[in-house]
C-alpha cells in the first residue's frame, strides 16, 4: 500500500499551451504497469477551462469543490457542481473548467494520455448552459 499524504506532492501552475488561465494541478499521478491508471486534482479559477481534448479510453471527473461547466462536442454545455462524478466516453472530444463566476476544483482519473486539441474559444465557453427556453426554441 502507498499513501500520498494530502499536500505532500508538489502542485503547479497547468502550462498555458493545455489550459486557459491559471489552473492549479495537485497530486498528479500515473501508476506503473499494467495499470495505466493516472490522475490528478486540478483548481479552476472563475473562466478557467481546459482545451478540446480526448481520452482515448475516456476519463471520470469527480467534482470536489464550487460550480464548472463541461461540454462534449456535438452537446450543450452543461453545469457541474460539487458531488458530481462525470463520465467522457472513450474518444469523446470534450472540454471543462469552471464558471465565469466561481471556481471549481475535480478529481480527474483516465488511462493513458490525453490527447489535447485546440482552445475553447471565449465566444464558445460565454454560450453558457442551455437554458429549458433555449431547448425548446431549438426543438
Amino acid at each position: 500500500m502507498q499513501i500520498q499524504r494530502h499536500g505532500s506532492g508538489p502542485s503547479a501552475i497547468a502550462p498555458e499551451q493545455t489550459f486557459t488561465g491559471d489552473v492549479v494541478v495537485t497530486g498528479y499521478f500515473r501508476r506503473e504497469a499494467p495499470s495505466r491508471l493516472a490522475g490528478a486534482a486540478a483548481t479552476f479559477p472563475p473562466g478557467a477551462r481546459t482545451p478540446w481534448k480526448v481520452n482515448p479510453l475516456g476519463q471520470t471527473i469527480i467534482v470536489t469543490r464550487g460550480v464548472g461547466w463541461a461540454q462534449s462536442e456535438g452537446e450543450d454545455i452543461v453545469e457541474v457542481r460539487a458531488g458530481d462524478l462525470v463520465w467522457f466516453a472513450p474518444d469523446q472530444r470534450h472540454w471543462e473548467g469552471a464558471t465565469p463566476d466561481s471556481e471549481m476544483t475535480y478529481i480527474a482519473l483516465h488511462e493513458t494520455t490525453v490527447e489535447f486539441g485546440r482552445e475553447v474559444t471565449d465566444e464558445e465557453y460565454r454560450n453558457g448552459p442551455a437554458t429549458s427556453e433555449d431547448r425548446l426554441r431549438r426543438d
